[in-house]
């Protein structure tokens, strides 16, 4: 029973459906490798070891009454800029050492109805912005982990947990997946409620799941997808929310366009060797891949994704300066110092650009199944002083479109390199049926020396 913690999720579900353990096995042995390693990766701000396995040992009393759950008994790490009912959420700031949610985050109830079992929060970079928690990033302890879901991230990456839940306004999901080595999936906008999550651009942020592959991520995000009355911008249209993200094989390679966005010149050597090497592996396996240009309205992209991250941020974070100005970061501060110099009109005008962008990415998109890009400048920079440029992932959080990290090789120092696959505008359950068959055919292996 000591290797439980390298069960994925559907891995775990099968040995957990056929008897071969119990649910209180698998989390004692997570919890068995955090005491183990995560002294020294900080991925935990707060574990819950005793309340995780009494929630594993009704788990196991569901499962022998013979109670449905998707994800009974799993064990799942939650960011915590994500509201748990009677747990500190702190958002990686002084200014919320004292608040404590009295109501769920709505994905954490829809979890809590899976079946899951919650082993604690996972440290956020302050506000889920720019100032980076403690967490190391599990291939090596001086580099980033990537934020700002950098627990959760490295928490899938060194086995704590199979999945963990992360957000992202800009590259917080995608850019700590590619430097941890793990699969991120960010899904469409709209599919899974914000309710009970920091708000920190109600325009731009989207909820995002952390796994070793990218068919266990399906299987979670499936769990968090559906309308939530209490989340403004959730989808009401249940048509619109896909019904099986189950990612089977295709039944022949996909049509792929490989972009280099206005970020390209930021790539390092070894990422574009490695962009390069993934779409000659994925020809020959039989991909239609065509070097695509994004319309030219596209190299304004960053800048309209700043005008509203920044006016909205400030605006959302503005009463808390006001009364913490001294409990927040320099960045914080400035962030929403500069945020407020926005004009109103600017916003307006940032706003209706993003909705032609996304116009112009839908006519872009009918020619491919996805786009294939890098989702990071390359390795995880040797510092822990910041958590990397999200650049590589803004258009495609701008847009609102469904993007997932796919671990791809090594670079120069040892660290993961990854393949961004970006998806249509709730084309969700085709992205992942690409995003597994580029997996599958990069046959990415690795895992970091400390894990086993």
């Amino acid at each position: 029973m000591g290797e439980l913690h390298h069960l994925g999720v559907k891995d775990a579900l099968r040995g957990l459906a056929e008897g071969r353990f119990t649910c209180e096995d698998l989390v004692r042995d997570c919890l068995v490798q955090i005491a183990r390693l995560d002294p020294k990766i900080e991925a935990w701000v707060w574990l819950k070891s005793e309340a995780a396995l009494e929630r594993a040992r009704a788990a196991d009393r569901h499962r022998q009454a013979g109670q449905p759950g998707a994800l009974l008994g799993i064990p799942v790490g939650i960011k915590d800029i994500i509201d748990v009912q009677g747990l500190p959420t702190r958002m990686g700031s002084a200014a919320f050492e004292d608040y404590l949610p009295t109501m769920s985050a709505r994905v954490v109830r829809r979890l809590d109805e899976a079946g899951a079992v919650m082993l604690g929060k996972t440290v956020t970079a302050e506000l889920a912005y720019y100032v980076p928690g403690k967490t190391r990033n599990p291939w090596n302890p001086v580099h980033t982990p990537g934020g700002s879901s950098s627990g959760s991230a490295a928490a899938v990456a060194a086995h704590f947990v199979p999945t963990a839940i992360g957000t992202q306004t800009n590259g917080s999901v995608i850019r700590p997946a590619a430097f941890c080595g793990v699969v991120g999936y960010k899904p469409s906008a709209g599919l899974v409620s914000r309710a009970g999550i920091l708000k920190f651009s109600h325009t731009l942020d989207q909820v995002g799941v952390f796994a070793r592959n990218v068919a266990d991520a399906a299987v979670v995000a499936s769990a968090l997808m559906g309308y939530a009355q209490d989340d403004a911008d959730s989808l009401l249209d249940y048509a619109q929310v896909p019904r099986e993200l189950d990612p089977r094989l295709l039944f022949q390679p996909p049509r792929l366009a490989a972009v280099r966005t206005p970020a390209w010149p930021l790539v390092d050597a070894d990422q574009q060797e490695n962009f390069t090497r993934s779409i000659a592996v994925l020809r020959r396996a039989g991909a239609s891949i065509e070097a695509a240009v994004l319309p030219d309205a596209f190299a304004a992209a960053h800048d309209i994704h700043r005008t509203i991250m920044h006016y909205e941020g400030a605006r959302t974070f503005a009463h808390l300066q006001q009364q913490h100005r001294e409990l927040l970061s320099a960045e914080i501060n400035r962030l929403i110092d500069e945020g407020l110099k926005i004009a109103e009109p600017a916003y307006h005008a940032a706003l209706e650009s993003r909705t032609r962008l996304r116009g112009e990415l839908g006519d872009f998109m009918h020619r491919y199944d996805a786009v294939l890009t890098p989702p990071a400048r390359g390795e995880a920079p040797a510092t822990l002083a910041h958590t990397g440029d999200p650049a590589f992932c803004t258009i495609w959080t701008l847009c609102g479109v469904p993007a997932v990290t796919v671990p791809s090789g090594l670079g120069a120092h040892g660290l993961p390199l990854g393949l961004q696959v970006v998806g249509g505008y709730l084309q969700d359950a085709r992205l992942l049926q690409v995003a597994q068959w580029c997996q599958v055919q990069l046959g990415f292996s690795h895992q970091p020396p400390d894990v086993n």
